[in-house]
C-alpha cells in the first residue's frame, strides 16, 4: 500500500476519468493497448515504450507484450485517484516499476510494481489479475498487498504483531520484498507532501528500523542508504542541514585532490598492466552522522569523507591491485577487510582498506577509503538479491524465474531466521525487538571447522554460534573451541573466528543462558527448550502432588477422573492440568473438587467435607474433651513433637497454636480462654500434620525436581506448591508438606539447604525451627 493517502476508488463499472477508460480493463495475451494519447504526465512520468525499453535494454527476451498490458491495466484501474502531491496516482506504481528497472529487476516483478496497488486500492481481485497475467504475477501482487497491509501501525503492540505477519508474507518470495522496498523508496521522495510532522516521522522511524535494514540485508545497498539518508533528514533535520553544508564547503576545497588521487591511483595500476577502472564518491549524511556518533568525533576529524572504488576484471587482479596500493601508501591494518575470501551473509564481496595518502591541496595527508572489487561483485554490490535473477522461459517451470545462488548466498536468510525467531516465541513485542536488533547491528564472520561461513551481529558469542548453525547444534551445546583453544560459551566472537561447537546429548540449559546470548534466534531458542524442560518438570511435580494429596484423603487418583474434570476446571488436556498443579496455579483443592464434588482440601493440605470448617485431626492431642471440635491455626501450623496451647473460641472450638506464635502473642487472649494441650505418643499410630514451608533457589531448569527430589528422600509427601517473587536470578517456593512431626520437617530443611541450588530453607510462620 502506499503510504500517500489516494483518493477516489475505481474499477470496472467505476465512471470515466480523465485517464481511465470506461470499459473493461482484463485483457488476454495478444491484447497490447496504448495508453491514451491525452493522458496528463507529471514531471518524470515515463512513458510505456520508454518503460518496455528500459526492461529489454538488460533483458532481450523479455515479453513486451505483458509489460504492456500492465502498464494500461495499471493505468485505467486506477483512473482519476491522485496522490497527496496532486499528481495522478498511477505515477506512483510505474516509479516503483522504474526504480526496479534501475535494479535490472526481472519483468514479472516490473510487472507487480506496476500492479501492486490495483488489488488494495481498486475494485480489482486477485482472480482479476491470475485471469490477466497468470498465476505467477497473481501471487506476486497478492504477497505485496498483504505486506501492505501488514506495515507497523501506531502502538507497541499492534506494530509487534503486524511486523511478524510482515515477517511471513515477505519470505516466500523475496521478490514481494523488493517491491516493497522500492514501494518505500519512492514514497520517502515525496514524504514531504505530507501535512502533518508527526507521521513524516512515524514514517521515517519506522523506515530507518526496518525497511532499511532489510534493504542491506538482502544487499540492495542503494536502496538502504537512501532510505536512510531521507529518514535521517526528517528525523533529524538540523543535523543532516549541518553536515550537508558541510559537504558542499569542502568540495570547494577538496575537488582537485580528489580528481588527483583518482588519477595516480589509475596511473600506478596501468603502470602494473592491471585494467582498471577507479571512481570516487564521497558519502552520504547519515554515514557520516552515524560515523561521528560512534566514534564520538566532530567533521573535522574524520578523514575518509571521501572514498575511492577500483572495478577490475578478475578476481586475480584484485589482490595485484591490493598489492599495488600497499607499496604505494602505508596501510592501516585496523582498517583492512577482505569480503572476497570471506563474504557477507548477502552475497557482498570486496577488498576494504585504507591508506595514509599523498598531500592535499591544504598539505595534510589524509586517510583515504579504498574498495577494490571486480565488474560482477560490483554489480551484486549495487544490485543485491536482484543481481542473482536467472531469465528463463516461463512455461518451463510455471514460475518464469529462479535464483542463482553465488557461492553461498541465500537472498531468504534473513526473513527466514525472522521467521524462526516469532516462531520460537510467544511474546510479539519482544521478538520485534530483537528483531531489530538482529537488522541494526554490522555483522561478523565466523567459520565451522568445515569452513561454512556463518554470519552473526556483532557482538555475538559462542552460545549464539552454535545456535546460528543449528538449533539442535545450540539445544546440545556444552562448550566451544575458538580457534582450538576451549573457551567459555559467553566469549564474544571476532572476524575469522573458527569456532568448534562441543556437545552432548544430555546437555543442560542453564537460566544465565538467555542473559549470554545476543542474538534473536538464540535467545527465542534457549527460551522454548526452557520452557518445555519447566513444563516436563511441572508436569511430574503436579502429579506427584496429586497423587500424594489423593490418597492422604482416602480417594482414588486416576487420569480418567480428571480427564472427565477438563470442562470444570477450564483445561484443555490432563497434561495442563497437572502442569497447573506443579506450577502451583491449581490448588489441588480444587482439582479434588472437580473429580469428587463435595471434597476438598483446606490450603495447608487437610482433607475436609466442603461443608465443615474445621476437621478431626490424624495427630493424637491429650487434654481435649471427646468430640470437641479442633482445628490447627494456619498463622503457626503447629507439628508433633512442638510446645502447644490451645484457644477455646466462643463457639467452644478449639485452635491450636505453638507457644512461641506471633499471632497468639499479638492476639493476647485472657486466661481462662487457654488450655494447657500436648502431643500424646504416635509412634504406634498412622499420623501426620502439615506444614508450610518457603525455599528460595537460584532459578533453573531442574531446580524443582531436584529439591522434590530431596523432599521425598526423607519420607515428606508435597501437597501443595506455589511459586512466589519469580525472578530471572531467583524463585521462591511456597509448600505445603506432609510431615510425621516437627524433628522430620527439621530434617528435611536441613537436608534441603544442604542443595547448592538452594538459598534459604525455612518453615514459615513459626520461630521455633531454629531451635529444633
Amino acid at each position: 500500500m502506499a503510504d500517500q493517502k489516494i483518493i477516489g476508488r475505481t474499477g470496472p463499472g467505476a465512471p470515466p476519468s480523465p485517464i481511465a477508460k470506461s470499459d473493461d480493463v482484463a485483457m488476454h495475451a495478444g491484447d497490447v493497448e496504448t495508453a491514451p494519447a491525452h493522458a496528463p504526465h507529471p514531471v518524470g512520468f515515463i512513458r510505456q515504450t520508454e518503460l518496455v525499453e528500459r526492461v529489454r535494454a538488460y533483458d532481450p527476451d523479455a515479453d513486451e507484450n505483458i509489460l504492456n498490458r500492465a502498464y494500461v491495466f495499471a493505468m485505467k484501474a486506477h483512473g482519476g485517484q491522485v496522490r497527496k502531491s496532486g499528481d495522478p496516482y498511477f505515477s506512483h506504481p510505474l516509479a516503483v516499476a522504474a526504480i526496479l528497472t534501475e535494479l535490472r529487476a526481472d519483468p514479472a516483478t516490473v510487472v507487480t510494481a506496476l500492479l501492486h496497488d490495483v488489488v488494495e486500492d481498486t475494485e480489482h481481485t486477485v482472480g482479476d489479475i491470475e485471469k490477466a497475467f497468470g498465476a505467477e504475477i497473481a501471487r506476486l501482487v497478492d504477497g505485496v498487498t498483504k505486506l501492505s497491509q501488514f506495515e507497523l501501525p501506531e502502538g507497541a503492540s499492534k506494530q509487534a504483531e503486524n511486523f511478524r505477519k510482515f515477517v511471513v508474507a515477505m519470505a516466500d518470495d523475496v521478490r514481494v520484498l523488493l517491491v516493497k522496498l522500492a514501494d518505500r523508496l519512492h514514497n520517502m521522495r515525496t514524504l514531504h507532501h505530507f501535512d502533518k510532522a508527526e507521521k513524516r516521522r512515524r514514517i521515517a522511524l519506522e523506515t530507518m528500523e526496518i525497511y532499511a535494514p532489510l534493504a542491506g540485508r538482502i544487499g540492495v545497498q542503494r536502496f538502504r542508504e537512501e532510505l536512510e539518508d531521507i529518514s535521517f533528514r526528517e528525523l533529524s533535520a538540523d543535523a543532516h542541514e549541518t553536515i550537508s553544508r558541510r559537504l558542499s564547503e569542502l568540495q570547494t576545497h577538496s575537488v582537485s585532490s580528489v580528481v588527483e588521487v583518482a588519477n595516480t591511483l589509475r596511473a600506478r595500476l596501468a603502470a602494473e598492466d592491471i585494467r582498471a577502472q577507479v571512481t570516487s564518491r564521497e558519502k552520504r549524511p547519515y554515514s557520516i552522522w552515524r560515523k561521528m556518533t560512534h566514534k564520538n568525533v566532530s567533521f573535522d576529524e574524520l578523514a575518509d569523507i571521501y572514498a575511492f572504488r577500483v572495478l577490475v576484471d578478475e578476481e586475480a587482479d584484485c589482490y595485484r591491485a591490493l598489492g599495488v596500493i600497499h607499496r604505494a601508501w602505508r596501510m592501516i591494518p585496523s582498517e583492512f577487510d577482505d569480503y572476497i575470501s570471506a563474504p557477507k551473509s548477502n552475497n557482498y564481496r570486496s577488498i576494504h582498506t585504507a591508506v595514509i595518502g599523498p598531500p592535499w591541496a591544504d598539505g595534510r595527508r589524509q586517510k583515504i577509503e579504498i574498495q577494490i572489487r571486480t565488474h560482477d561483485m560490483h554489480e551484486t554490490a549495487e544490485r543485491g538479491v536482484a543481481a542473482h535473477w536467472q531469465y528463463k522461459d516461463p512455461g518451463e517451470n510455471g514460475q518464469g524465474i529462479e535464483i542463482v545462488a553465488a557461492g553461498q548466498f541465500d537472498p531468504y536468510e534473513t526473513p527466514r531466521r525472522l521467521v524462526e525467531m516469532y516462531q520460537a516465541g510467544d511474546d510479539p513485542d519482544e521478538a520485534l525487538r530483537y528483531a531489530k536488533l538482529e537488522l541494526f547491528q554490522d555483522q561478523i564472520f565466523c567459520f565451522t571447522p568445515k569452513s561454512r561461513v556463518i554470519a552473526l551481529p556483532k557482538g555475538s558469542t559462542a552460545l549464539d554460534f552454535a545456535y546460528a548453525v543449528h538449533t539442535d547444534v545450540g539445544d546440545s551445546c556444552i562448550g566451544a573451541k575458538i580457534n582450538s583453544v576451549q573457551r567459555p560459551l559467553r566469549t564474544p566472537l571476532e572476524t575469522g573466528d573458527v569456532v568448534r561447537v562441543l556437545r552432548s546429548e544430555n546437555a543442560p540449559v542453564p537460566a544465565e543462558w538467555e542473559s549470554i546470548a545476543v542474538t534473536g534466534r538464540a535467545r527465542s531458542a534457549i527460551r522454548r527448550r526452557i520452557k518445555k524442560m519447566q513444563r516436563d518438570e511441572h508436569l511430574a511435580l503436579g502429579r506427584s502432588i496429586a497423587e500424594s494429596v489423593f490418597t492422604g484423603a482416602h480417594l482414588q487418583f486416576s487420569l480418567k477422573g480428571v480427564r472427565a474434570s477438563l470442562r470444570k476446571l477450564g483445561k484443555k488436556s490432563v497434561e495442563d492440568v497437572m502442569v497447573c498443579v506443579g506450577r502451583g496455579d491449581l490448588p489441588v483443592s480444587e482439582l479434588i473438587e472437580a473429580v469428587y464434588p463435595g471434597a476438598s482440601a483446606t490450603t495447608e493440605g487437610e482433607i475436609r467435607p466442603a461443608s465443615l470448617q474445621s476437621f478431626k485431626p490424624r495427630v493424637a492431642i491429650a487434654g481435649l474433651t471427646p468430640g470437641v471440635s479442633v482445628a490447627m491455626a494456619p498463622c503457626c501450623t503447629p507439628l508433633p513433637g512442638e510446645r502447644i496451647v490451645g484457644i477455646r473460641a466462643d463457639d467452644g472450638a478449639i485452635r491450636v497454636h505453638t507457644i512461641y506464635c506471633e499471632t497468639l502473642a499479638a492476639e493476647d487472649p485472657p486466661q481462662s480462654r487457654w488450655l494447657d494441650l500436648k502431643w500424646r505418643d504416635h509412634e504406634e499410630e498412622d499420623v501426620s500434620a502439615f506444614a508450610r514451608v518457603t525455599i528460595t533457589v537460584q532459578n533453573g531448569v531442574g531446580v524443582l525436581s531436584e529439591v522434590a527430589g530431596i523432599i521425598a528422600r526423607y519420607g515428606v509427601s508435597v501437597a501443595a506448591v506455589r511459586l512466589v517473587n519469580r525472578s530471572r536470578e531467583f524463585l521462591d517456593m511456597l509448600m505445603d508438606v506432609e510431615v510425621k512431626d516437627a524433628k522430620q520437617l527439621s530434617q528435611m530443611l536441613a537436608g534441603v539447604r544442604a542443595a547448592p541450588s538452594v538459598i534459604k530453607a525455612e518453615r514459615s510462620g513459626s520461630k521455633e525451627d531454629e531451635e529444633l
